[in-house]
């Protein structure tokens, strides 16, 4: 039973604390926290970084392994009213220097490596201290060990609404460097809410976190987790074999990830013949998954409810196929979230009607503040759209990037990013549509589809493959392609 209704990030734990305060709220291998745990090990933390002098409003990057302590991290940043920067364990140093110089972070909390190669390169003036997690030097310099860190007092208390910003996530983006996204408390939470809604998630749930925490799929897997008073159990790697080891170890019943782990963990439950019956549920976001894993899904998850989801870092989720769709509509991205609209516009004729070509634009309250310290990018992103001002007036949406279309019954279907279409004889082909065709033909085990320049037809289509026992049949493959594509 809740004790209070969660508007910021640190409720979503304390709200347990009375009545669930003994359920395990992580766990990975023999490592277990229940709520009550992650509240006091957030709370020391979070004491130790004041002492650095930590307050409200400051960015802090987390950069380290996936694992519990990185949850407890992130909680205690929050508790400070800091904002959560928080940075995949395997960037370069290049990249790890950009986002500490774009969000200005006071503190880095990271590894020994990565704290060397700081020193090294040397870091931005805007960072104060380094606190290195698997170190027992002694303080020096810029650098200061975990382990030094006082922890046995209370952290100050810092009045915190939803309107407050709590994460910074960097966008991988398809070209250049990554761009901040800033969101507020009230975003983190309410996509946490619209998560838990479609999904129905409940306090029973034992959820599979194998997604990065710096992704905002593997952030809302945190959040949802918490709202609901679910158990998060997070993998050492995602490797296929040690996935399915941590489901069958710790009772997980829901799992969601993204097409590159699903697509070699279902052909390993296929080539083994396993089933797994005590999965609830399973999602996939993150980009479109191959049809032939779609149709796999309900053999190796006969008792699961199955989701095909989309969103953007921008907006978090946007839609999801309803499992009793599945069958009907597979394939499709589905329909909007609880408390989101979406618009299919084309730039010059404005909306669109079925089965006709557009841009999709969102609407809702899922929709970030924009990109950090870069208001040229968020004009761009983020605007009044000319065609919608008769329905919302000149309130801004989120411009997807993505050409999708509607099918007569309202569902949404994903085509491509606007960006990567290959213009090939006058004709735009998705690449997305060839590798799905290519993959479907069972000779391959990954595909990339990409143009390449042509002094006649502006581009061809050109096919990357690999399959598992050498080059595949190329004459085989050929065929096929003659057969299956326009």
């Amino acid at each position: 039973m809740r004790t209070m209704h969660p508007f910021t990030l640190p409720e979503l734990v304390e709200q347990w604390l009375v009545d669930r305060g003994d359920h395990e709220a992580l766990v990975q291998g023999d490592t277990s926290l229940t709520y009550a745990d992650l509240w006091e090990e957030s709370g020391r933390l979070a004491y130790g970084l004041a002492t650095l002098g930590v307050k409200k409003g400051d960015r802090v990057v987390l950069h380290v392994p996936k694992s519990p302590f990185e949850i407890v991290a992130t909680y205690a940043i929050s508790r400070l009213g800091g904002v959560v920067v928080n940075v995949n364990a395997n960037v370069t140093t290049r990249q790890l220097l950009h986002v500490l110089n774009n969000s200005g972070a006071r503190v880095a909390i990271t590894h020994a490596r990565a704290a060397n190669d700081l020193s090294a390169e040397g870091a931005p003036d805007s960072l104060e201290r380094i606190v290195v997690v698997d170190s027992e030097a002694e303080e020096d310099g810029l650098l200061q060990p975990l382990s030094s860190l006082p922890r046995d007092g209370e952290p100050p208390s810092v009045r915190l609404i939803d309107r407050d910003r709590c994460a910074l996530i960097y966008t991988s983006g398809s070209t250049g460097l990554p761009k901040g996204v800033l969101l507020s408390h009230e975003t983190v939470v309410q996509s946490a809410r619209s998560a838990a809604t479609h999904l129905r998630n409940s306090c029973d749930d034992r959820a599979l976190g194998v997604l990065p925490v710096s992704f905002d799929f593997g952030l809302s897997q945190v959040t949802t987790m918490a709202l609901v008073g679910g158990t998060l159990v997070m993998p050492r790697a995602s490797l296929p074999a040690e996935l399915l080891r941590t489901i069958r170890d710790h009772q997980v019943n829901a799992a969601a990830m993204v097409p590159t782990m699903w697509i070699p963990f279902v052909r390993l439950l296929q080539k083994q013949e396993i089933q797994l019956p005590q999965i609830r549920y399973v999602a996939n976001s993150g980009g479109p998954l191959p049809t032939d894993v779609q149709r796999a899904w309900p053999s190796v998850f006969p008792e699961a409810r199955h989701y095909l989801m989309y969103g953007m870092t921008e907006g978090f989720r946007s839609t999801y196929l309803p499992p009793e769709d599945f069958h009907r509509k597979l394939g499709s991205i589905g329909v909007p979230l609880p408390n989101v609209e979406l618009f299919v516009v084309h730039p010059e004729r404005g909306l669109c009607g079925p089965n006709e070509r557009g841009e999709l634009l969102h609407r809702g309250n899922l929709v970030s503040e924009g990109y950090y310290r870069n208001p040229a990018a968020t004009a761009e992103k983020i605007k009044p759209g000319p065609h919608l001002e008769h329905l919302i007036g000149e309130e801004p949406v989120l411009y997807s990037g993505d050409t999708v279309y509607r099918d007569e019954d309202g569902y949404l279907w994903f085509v491509a990013r606007t960006t990567t279409f290959i213009k090939t004889s006058d004709f735009r082909v998705s690449p997305t549509e060839v590798e799905d065709v290519v993959f479907s033909s069972g000779l391959v085990t990954d595909v990339v589809a990409f143009g390449r320049a042509h002094e006649t037809l502006g581009q061809v289509v050109e096919i990357a493959v690999s399959s598992p026992d050498g080059p595949p049949d190329l004459d085989a493959l050929s065929a096929y392609c003659q057969r299956a594509l326009p």
